[in-house]
């Protein structure tokens, strides 16, 4: 089960400057975590929206769903999300994450990479909605893809994780401003894998 706050913190954090990154691959044990990624597959009312690219409309390569509070409005990928309303599943993590970060979170994005040719392309949660220090904590469920970092305005990747089944990763502070990251395409066998990734939406749309 989840640590309390000191654990989280003390023991996970990640060398990597202008960064505050921490990464716990343990932070659910194996049976919840299996229980939660067989129950959320199966409930989400998954989506796959196009984005325009160059003038063509191309769907995102993986499936996605927008959870919140009433007025978490998040728009990224050029589109604005209305939140669906919190499950009680979801609304158990939420708080389980809540406890262990002492942050609150009203807003989750789910997202739903089904084989390794889906993907995310590199990004950085720096949404204006999302604050100064925008606060990312993502929870990984099912097969084990790598999430790479690199600096913004270069091409190098810079560090890398493999983000486990039930391994929770928190980006906060000055994280977004200086990094970009990706979890891309792979040609290796992988299971399915679930992302979820909290946030705190502190100007609502």
């Amino acid at each position: 089960m989840p640590g309390a706050q000191g654990g989280l913190f003390d023991g996970g954090a990640q060398q990597l400057a202008d960064a505050e990154l921490t990464y716990q691959p343990h932070w659910l044990d194996a049976v919840t975590a299996d229980d939660w990624l067989r129950r959320l597959v199966e409930q989400t009312p998954w989506q796959q929206p196009e984005v325009l690219l160059f003038g063509r409309h191309h769907p995102v390569p993986r499936l996605l769903a927008w959870y919140g509070d009433r007025e978490a409005s998040y728009r990224y990928s050029g589109m604005t999300h209305q939140p669906l309303p919190w499950t009680p599943l979801l609304a158990e993590i939420r708080q389980r994450l809540v406890d262990s970060l002492g942050q609150p979170l009203n807003g989750v994005l789910l997202n739903y990479y089904r084989d390794g040719q889906d993907s995310m392309g590199w990004h950085s949660d720096d949404e204006h909605e999302l604050g100064i220090e925008p606060l990312v904590a993502s929870l990984s469920l099912g097969g084990e893809r790598r999430f790479d970092l690199r600096r913004k305005g270069a091409t190098r990747i810079e560090h890398s994780l493999q983000l486990a089944h039930g391994s929770l990763l928190v980006m906060g502070g000055q994280t977004q401003h200086h990094w970009q990251h990706q979890v891309a395409k792979t040609r290796k066998p992988c299971a399915p894998r679930l992302n979820l990734t909290f946030r705190l939406i502190r100007t609502p749309l």
